[in-house]
């Protein structure tokens, strides 16, 4: 189970990432225009602020652990995502985006599972 939750938040952590990254770096625009229409509703600001909680979350899965230094903060981590992702399905769901909220709701499970086993029986 260890090495499931490690493949867990590898793929976890990069899909956060990425996704955080992609909503630095992009204006608004370039956002909407790849199908993230929620981005109308917020600032600029707060769109960057959403991406660099994503990538946060997305290192704070697995960099605690490969470096050895406060573990704890992977569950943490899974936690504060988990959370994320109950605030992305209200948003879509706000919007009607059914197929948004079906792939938050995969996202969330995942980082549940890791918290889960991080706080857990598989905690570092």
């Amino acid at each position: 189970m260890n090495v499931v939750l490690w493949v867990i938040a590898a793929v976890l952590a990069v899909a956060f990432a990425g996704s955080g990254l992609m909503k630095i770096v992009r204006p608004k625009e370039q956002l909407k225009a790849t199908g993230m229409g929620w981005v109308d509703g917020y600032s600029d600001g707060t769109v960057k602020l959403i991406g660099l909680v994503d990538v946060l979350g997305g290192l704070g899965l697995v960099l605690p652990a490969l470096v050895g230094i406060a573990p704890i903060l992977v569950p943490i981590a899974a936690v504060g995502l988990v959370i994320l992702m109950i605030g992305a399905i209200v948003t879509h769901g706000r919007r009607g985006e059914t197929p948004m909220v079906i792939g938050n709701l995969v996202l969330l499970i995942l980082a549940a599972v890791v918290a889960w086993g991080r706080f857990g029986p598989y905690a570092f």
